[in-house]
């Protein structure tokens, strides 16, 4: 058997037909093993037909929904490479990303029609997409230059297609910002999927017939490497269209969800719940959150209502797995994210690359058959992160004598806001653009509710501009996760004799917190 993620669920479906592999919550609609495969190799067989094949690059835009999930496996198969968009971007950071990733076909939601119609205009000189396809729904209307969805599924064969990739062949190009303010794009291939779920697998507390909520985007490598291990397995995944508390905790009751990840934010946000205590929850085993340090008092308040939070610490670059905190330590080990999972390894260095004595801070790397291949067409930005293949993450952590890893601070100027990440440079570059603005730096404040926000710490051109201008002239231009909270005017932005920005000595300036 290849090692192919598009041949997990087909096997999957042989073993266990009938075993519910999907619950999409929104239309009720839930999917057997052998059902979602079936699916699959519709939409593989229609894909193909249109001349869709090994390597060819497909870009998805839709909430979670089964019509992701099936076109991710089908993808998989046909060895086309998934290129997962971020629905939260606007049409001008969109463009980029199809442009660059060469995509030349496009998938989309009925939600995203009039960013399409955007993109659309452009043409040739905006993206690369030729082939346009829309999930619409039963009622809905159709975009006059895009195929059906439903239709092409329904008029494809059931049969297995044959399959175009194999282990080293790309499976997906995950788009994360760049700290030069331009997204990088992360690729993945089968091989670096399949150990990644195979490194869950053999750490994380998972079991067969689990029930998985799946509350974050299908974009973000916390939600597709889930989706892939679960099938792998055998796990039941419960997918949220988008995420509600309120909405999250009647699920945990009416799914009889078992595990489940959320980033920090979105613990926040479900404990805020004022009726949460009426849900039945004790089948609930636990609760794996990252993408941010999770606070000790979120750990706290969730302990005292009997959920375990187990943290974990990843990133796209290495498919998700980085380190995880166990069942039996999460309690003894507060603030530490564990050690590193199955199949990998983690060492914390100093500047050299030299292991630093215990308890003192250096940067993590890790390495493991699960980490990226490269940056999509960016070879000295994956020379700079994978060494000796070892990546360097850029994060500062302690690593104690038992081992276990205590993430401190970013030595990147990256910032994580509602478990998204936005670097600083991406916002400075648009803030830049405004002809009253001389300098720019941003950084990052404490932010209740969001985990960290961004503050922008202008220089003036021209005295006339004010706070407003700054945060109006970003609307349209920046994802809505990324656009600054405050603005903050100063004379001189400090920097050092090389004219490196002392981005420390502005958060001591501005510490916050964030407003809300």
């Amino acid at each position: 058997m290849k090692n192919n993620v598009g041949l997990l669920l087909a096997k999957r479906a042989h073993l266990t037909p009938d075993l519910e592999a999907l619950v999409d919550t929104a239309s009720g609609q839930r999917l057997s093993c052998h059902s979602l495969n079936a699916r699959c190799n519709r939409t593989a067989h229609a894909l193909a037909a249109r001349g869709i094949s090994k390597g060819d690059r497909v870009a998805l835009l839709t909430l979670n929904c089964p019509e992701f999930v099936e076109s991710f496996f089908a993808l998989a198969k046909l060895g086309a490479v998934v290129v997962p968009l971020n629905v939260r971007l606007v049409a001008d950071e969109l463009a980029y990303i199809l442009k660059d990733s060469g995509a030349r076909t496009l998938i989309y939601g009925e939600e995203f029609r009039q960013t399409v119609a955007d993109l659309h205009s452009r043409s040739a000189d905006g993206t690369a997409v030729t082939d346009w396809i829309q999930v619409e729904s039963i009622d809905g209307d159709r975009d006059p230059f895009a195929a059906s969805y439903h239709e092409l599924q329904a008029a494809g064969d059931e049969t297995e297609p044959p399959i175009a990739a194999d282990e080293q062949d790309l499976l997906y190009i995950m788009y994360t910002s760049g700290t030069t303010g331009l997204p990088k794009g992360v690729v993945h291939t089968h091989d670096t999927a399949v150990w990644a779920s195979l490194s869950i697998g053999l750490t994380a507390e998972m079991r067969f017939k689990d029930r998985y909520l799946l509350a974050l985007p299908a974009y973000h490598v916390g939600a597709l490497t889930p989706l892939t291990s679960n099938v792998h397995l055998g796990v039941t995944t419960v997918i949220m269209r988008s995420f509600d508390p309120q909405r999250a905790w009647e699920l945990i009751e009416e799914e009889a969800i078992t595990v489940m990840l959320a980033v920090p934010a979105m613990l926040n946000f479900m404990y805020q719940v004022p009726d949460k205590d009426r849900v039945r929850r004790d089948q609930l085993r636990w609760i794996m959150s990252g993408g941010a340090p999770v606070p000790v008092t979120i750990m706290d308040a969730y302990g005292e209502m009997g959920i375990e939070i187990h943290e974990v610490y990843g990133l796209t670059e290495c498919c998700g797995p980085g380190c995880l905190i166990g069942p039996d330590d999460a309690k003894t080990r507060r603030g530490s994210t564990g050690k590193p999972f199955f199949h990998t390894e983690a060492r914390v260095v100093d500047e050299h690359g030299n292991d630093v004595p215990p308890d003192v801070p250096g940067e993590v790397i890790l390495r493991g058959k699960h980490i990226m291949k490269e940056y999509w067409n960016q070879p000295e930005a994956t020379a700079e992160t994978i060494r000796d293949g070892w990546l360097h993450t850029g994060d500062m952590a302690t690593m104690d004598v038992d081992g276990f890893i205590y993430i401190k601070d970013r030595l990147k100027d990256m910032l994580i806001s509602g478990g998204e990440n936005v670097y600083p440079a991406e916002i400075e570059n648009v803030i830049l653009s405004h002809d009253k603005v001389r300098e720019v730096a941003v950084v990052g404040q404490p932010s209740a509710r969001w985990g960290e926000a961004a503050l922008a710490i202008v220089v003036r051109a021209d005295e006339s501009v004010c706070d407003d201008d700054i945060l109006a002239h970003c609307v349209g231009k920046l994802a809505r996760f990324k656009l600054p909270k405050a603005v903050e005017f100063i004379d001189q932005i400090p920097r050092n004799p090389t004219g490196k920005v002392l981005k420390q000595q502005l958060r001591e300036r501005f510490p916050g917190p964030a407003p809300e």
